[in-house]
Parts: C-alpha cells; sequence; structure tokens
C-alpha cells in the first residue's frame, strides 16, 4: 500500500507533556447518505443532526460540539453538495463551499459499502480546490463489509486523492453505529484545530436554535415512511412556543405550534395519512423527541399546510428560513 497511513486502534499513547487547548471547527461532507450525520451524533453522543435514511434531509449548518478536557471541536453539518436543479438547490450549494472554506478540517465521507461513484468524484474534484483546510478520508458503515472489501475501498480512496492532488492528512475507518473508531477519528481531528480556549459553555450540545432542532425532528418524522415523494417538498416552521399557563411549577406543559407545509395539495393526503393517523403518528414520534430534547412535557399541535412550489420562490424561501 506504500506510504499510505490507515489508523487503527492499537497503538499506545506516549506520555506527552501538558498540551494547549484547542478548538475549532469541523465540517463532514459527503454525497448523501455517506453516514454524515450519524458520525456527527456518535461523535456528540447525543441526537443532533437529523437522520432520515433519504438523501439530502440536512438542510440547517446544525454544529454538534464534541467536549473534552483538552479540547473542543465543533462539528458543521453541512447539506450535500449536488448538482442544483431548482433555487434552493443553487442556494445550498452556496452555503456547502462557504463552509467549506471556514472550517480547520474537512472530513470526507465515503462509506464502506458502496464503490466510489460520481457523486463522490464531483465532491472530491471541489475539495482538491480548497487549499487551506486539512482533509481528512473517513471511511463510513464498516460493520457492513468484510476486511477484504475495507482494504479495496482504502486503496481505492488513496488513488483517489493522488489522481485528483489532494493529500489526505489522514484515512481513517469507522462505524458509527457500531461505535468503532469513531473515539480515535475524534483523536485525530483535534491536533488539526488551532490552539485557544473553548468557544461554547461546556453543557452545549449545539448552537442551534431550539426551535430549528424541533423543526427538524418534526420533519424527519413527517418524512418517515414517505419514501417516494421528494424529501424537499416538506419544510416545518415552528410558529410558537409557550409555557401553558395555570400549570403549576412542578408540572410544566410546553405548547408548540408548528406548521409543516408542502408544496401541492397532492402531497396533503400523503402526510395526513388515512383519518389523519399518519399524521398523528408523527405527532407522537416527534413529540417524544423533543420532550426529550427539551426535558419537559410537550403538547404539539401540527398543521399541514401547502406553500406552492415554494423550493423555487424566494419569497417562500426566506420566509421558510432559507
Amino acid at each position: 500500500m506504500g506510504a499510505m497511513s490507515v489508523r487503527s486502534q492499537s497503538s499506545e499513547p506516549s506520555e506527552l507533556p501538558e498540551a494547549a487547548h484547542r478548538s475549532g471547527f469541523a465540517c463532514f461532507v459527503g454525497r448523501p447518505n455517506a453516514g454524515k450525520s450519524t458520525l456527527t451524533n456518535a461523535l456528540v453522543g447525543q441526537k443532533v443532526a437529523i437522520t432520515a435514511n433519504q438523501p439530502q434531509t440536512t438542510r440547517h449548518t446544525v454544529r454538534g460540539i464534541v467536549h473534552r478536557p483538552e479540547a473542543q471541536l465543533i462539528l458543521v453539518d453541512t447539506p450535500g453538495l449536488h448538482k442544483p436543479r431548482t433555487l434552493l438547490g443553487e442556494r445550498l450549494n452556496d452555503v456547502v463551499r462557504t463552509t467549506w472554506a471556514e472550517v480547520d478540517v474537512i472530513g470526507f465521507c465515503l462509506p464502506a459499502n458502496e464503490k466510489l461513484g460520481p457523486g463522490d468524484r464531483f465532491i472530491a474534484k471541489e475539495l482538491a480546490g480548497i487549499r487551506k483546510s486539512p482533509k481528512v478520508a473517513i471511511i463510513t458503515k464498516t460493520d457492513l463489509v468484510d476486511s477484504k472489501t475495507l482494504a479495496q475501498q482504502l486503496i481505492a480512496v488513496d488513488q483517489l486523492g493522488k489522481e485528483l492532488g489532494i493529500t489526505w492528512a489522514e484515512i481513517v475507518p469507522v462505524s458509527a453505529t457500531a461505535n468503532k473508531q469513531v473515539d480515535l477519528l475524534a483523536d485525530l481531528l483535534i491536533p488539526m484545530l488551532p490552539e485557544g480556549p473553548p468557544l461554547y459553555p461546556e453543557g452545549d450540545l449545539t448552537d442551534e436554535p431550539e426551535q430549528v432542532m424541533i423543526a427538524e425532528l418534526i420533519r424527519e418524522a413527517a418524512l418517515e415512511g414517505v419514501r417516494d415523494e421528494l424529501p424537499h417538498s416538506i419544510a416545518v416552521v415552528v410558529e410558537e412556543m409557550l409555557p401553558r399557563e395555570d400549570r403549576p411549577a412542578d408540572k410544566p406543559l410546553l405548547d408548540i405550534h408548528a406548521n409543516v407545509f408542502i408544496e401541492r395539495p397532492s402531497q396533503k393526503g400523503i402526510i395526513i395519512g388515512p383519518k389523519g393517523k399518519r399524521l398523528k403518528d408523527v405527532g407522537i414520534k416527534s413529540r417524544k423527541q423533543i420532550e426529550a430534547l427539551l426535558g419537559t412535557p410537550v403538547f404539539l399541535d401540527l398543521h399541514v399546510k401547502v406553500a406552492k412550489d415554494w423550493q423555487r420562490d424566494p419569497k417562500q424561501l426566506r420566509r421558510l428560513g432559507f
């Protein structure tokens, strides 16, 4: 395999003098469904990024924060870069490129169980143009393949770098679901961060406003089971969050009113389901997750509304938070 270094968690760390505290930003890139959000959640140890198993569901820059005594690693989760077909697509791609240029390290996620394809090349070419940030190739989903397939993928990724003139700072195989080498990955990313004090208070896991995170949880629940409908045609806006009045202090209740926006009236039935069953399930599922996130009982009031062709309309995009 030549001079390529593939890290595995075997070597004993040597005793090092006390190092300065580091803090900085890392961002995971990769084509849709490459395991970026699952990896973010595994590193942070709590569900912060949305992980519907459908491509292109991450829209906001959800940051997960990994706290270590010696470092703070802030993960910026950008939407997948893809060939844009709509105004929303173009806007997402601009967000991606700006983010890549500003982070301290980029992790390029490539699933172990799929051969490198045009989507990976498209992103790798873009990465080759970004000079400043070190790039780490992360082979994800290693629990799904045998060691021979993994070895072939490692060689293919090494080759891809050579072909495009990218020097991988590291090539690291991980499995977020089996929690293999996830800590090792953090150990490798941290030295690439600049020295500096923590940028966020210790309890923080993400700096996303709560409303945005709640909207993402509802959106994720609404996407589940509607494989055939475009995930992009759902947007969720939390209209208001109010503590219910006249509740005793030890039994608070938070009222959350949210709208699920779709593009066409024909999609309404799909989201609501026969006799409203699907929407009810979406409410139950997302309410549990919202309660876990906020640590308080919630009354969730969901409404489905049509916002005609919102993906192509700049005014609507702004109103829906893009």
